[in-house]
């Protein structure tokens, strides 16, 4: 809204030119989502579900009557803000309206008395997947472009989709039914390993906001500008800045979020949360063209929260057990077996990520 307000500005202000500004356009999304949701976040404790504990979590007691569900609020921010911030899109519109949607089917779960189960959960996560696969392969045949074409001898063709990888020069084409599945599984795989890794206080949104302010960053310097898409032999995306300034949003809601939920918490996200932020991540992933940029936001969520996923999996549907000694999420592991305490945790995990993140990104940027 603010950037088509600035272009008719412009001519009468000459400083309204800003409010063009990508850049500019994301320092307003990221200090505003801060600021409002920290501000106003407490005003709807009291009209928030509140947390009934849950048994497979060492710290069900400290957690329990605490307000959850505040994912309705905060997620909610970030839609407005975006809308006010970036320019329309229609497709990134649909999206948000997606994110929302997820966050609505875990909100209502965290009302509920007794808990959706988890078949029906799997359900509406795969309904929701698959339609923001199919969305996805249809957007990006229409928005990835390669202009490395003669310089690096690579031959694509419009209307097809492609991957990129390190250690590859030239992009890989893959069938949209095949760029479907994996999607659907990359962003079922990020709901349910995000909404996981959220038992610790900080924890979940913590790392998350790591993963946010990579992708951000990202959408925005990388395959978002042609010029540095072209110097690193990578795709360039044309909505990449659109996506940078809703990926800074969510940024800023998140860290006002976490203003309230660092230890000891005050508030939870609950479902609402964390499984909208998994879903976004999971698109931001998707949108820059390499799936395995999700080792580079998420590697600490997929093994706290996806071998867990994994091990009940294989022991409940082929009856294998694996890491029988190792208790899942690794949180509880850490803080049982090992004696960590939650800030431990919580600091331990992040600097993980962070040292994973920043090698990923030499290995995926450079090593083409």
């Amino acid at each position: 809204m603010l950037y088509y307000i600035g272009s008719h500005l412009t001519k009468y202000l000459g400083p309204a030119r800003l409010l063009q500004s990508y850049a500019v356009l994301i320092i307003l999304a990221l200090y505003t989502g801060f600021i409002v949701t920290k501000s106003f976040l407490p005003k709807f404790y009291n009209i928030l579900p509140h947390d009934r504990g849950r048994d497979f979590t060492l710290s069900k007691e400290a957690s329990k009557g605490k307000p959850t569900g505040a994912g309705i609020v905060f997620v909610s921010f970030f839609i407005l803000f975006t809308f006010i911030f970036a320019p329309f899109n229609l497709y990134l519109t649909i999206f948000l309206a997606l994110t929302w949607l997820m966050m609505i089917t875990g909100y209502l779960d965290d009302r509920s008395e007794k808990g959706w189960g988890e078949y029906i959960k799997a359900f509406l996560d795969l309904l929701i997947c698959v339609t923001a696969a199919f969305l996805l392969s249809k957007y990006l045949k229409e928005t990835q472009s390669y202009f490395y074409t003669e310089k690096f001898g690579t031959v694509t063709e419009k209307e097809k989709l492609y991957f990129w990888f390190p250690f590859v020069r030239n992009p890989v084409a893959v069938p949209s039914w095949l760029y479907i599945i994996i999607t659907t599984v990359m962003l079922w795989v990020s709901v349910n390993t995000t909404n996981c890794t959220d038992g610790v206080d900080g924890l979940s949104s913590s790392l998350v906001l790591i993963a946010l302010f990579t992708m951000g960053t990202i959408l925005y310097i990388f395959i978002g500008h042609v010029n540095f898409a072209d110097y690193l032999n990578i795709p360039f995306f044309k909505d990449g800045a659109c996506w940078a300034i809703a990926t800074f949003c969510f940024a800023g809601v998140v860290m006002g979020y976490l203003w309230h939920n660092a230890f000891p918490s005050s508030v939870l996200m609950g479902d609402a949360g964390s499984r909208a932020l998994g879903f976004y991540i999971g698109l931001c992933v998707m949108l820059s063209g390499n799936i395995l940029l999700f080792l580079a936001t998420s590697s600490i969520i997929f093994i706290n929260g996806g071998m867990g996923l994994l091990k009940v999996a294989l022991k409940r549907f082929l009856h294998i057990s694996i890491f029988e000694k190792v208790r899942f999420p690794l949180h509880d592991h850490m803080r049982k077996n090992r004696g960590w305490s939650p800030t431990q945790v919580l600091i331990k995990f992040m600097m993980m990520q962070v040292l994973i993140t920043i090698a990923m990104l030499a290995i995926f940027f450079k090593i083409r």
